[in-house]
This record gives structure tokens, sequence and C-alpha cells, in this order.
């Protein structure tokens, strides 16, 4: 579950700002993680209940933002929504596609005390 180590480099930028800003809490956390990068949402949920023990965001509510997968055709141009890496391009079928948009996992806010 490769969702844990994401959640502790995720937990170095949240106590880094902690340090950076003076705040002592967050009390919620909104991630944005994109549909094409290979994140599963709830192995998120419990990585951070878990990871956050005893640590600036202990008790953080955490929302997650899923976005939308979207590539763009090299051949064609068309950008479009898309699900799956290599799916093919709706308009001329040429594939694989270049993804534009979906594969990233960010820290959108934080609420705190």
């Amino acid at each position: 579950m490769h969702e844990m180590s994401l959640m502790v480099s995720m937990l170095e930028i949240i106590e880094d700002q902690a340090r950076q800003e003076g705040f002592r809490r967050v009390t919620r956390v909104t991630l944005e993680i994109g549909q094409m990068a290979g994140v599963d949402p709830e192995a998120m949920r419990f990585a951070f209940e878990a990871g956050t023990l005893d640590s600036v965001a202990e008790g953080a509510e955490l929302i997650i933002e899923e976005t939308l997968g979207r590539a763009r055709c090299p051949a064609c141009g068309l950008e479009a929504p898309v699900e799956v890496f290599y799916e093919p391009c709706a308009a001329c079928g040429q594939a694989p596609q270049e993804i534009i948009a979906g594969r990233a996992m960010r820290i959108v806010s934080l609420d705190v005390d």
C-alpha cells in the first residue's frame, strides 16, 4: 500500500507548514487526488487516520476531492476525459494519448488553529 508512504510525505509537508506558520493543530486537510494518480482514496483515508497519530494533524478531518483524468490525442489534438491509461482517442482511435490532467495528488488547503 503506497498510500502510507504518500501519507508520510504529506505529513512532512503539513508539519513543515506548521513550523513556518506557527500553528499548533490542523483541523481539516483538503486533498486533491487525480483519477489517474493511482491512489485509492479509501486507502488514503486509512493511512491518514493511522499516520497522523501524535502529530499536528491528529484527529483532523480529511476531505478528498477527486479530479478527472484528461488526455490530448497527439494525432488529431482532441482533448477529452479519460478513465484509464492507453485509452484510444474517441475521434480517431489513436493510442496512446498524452495524459494532461488527473495524475497529481496535492494538498489544496489546511484549516488550522
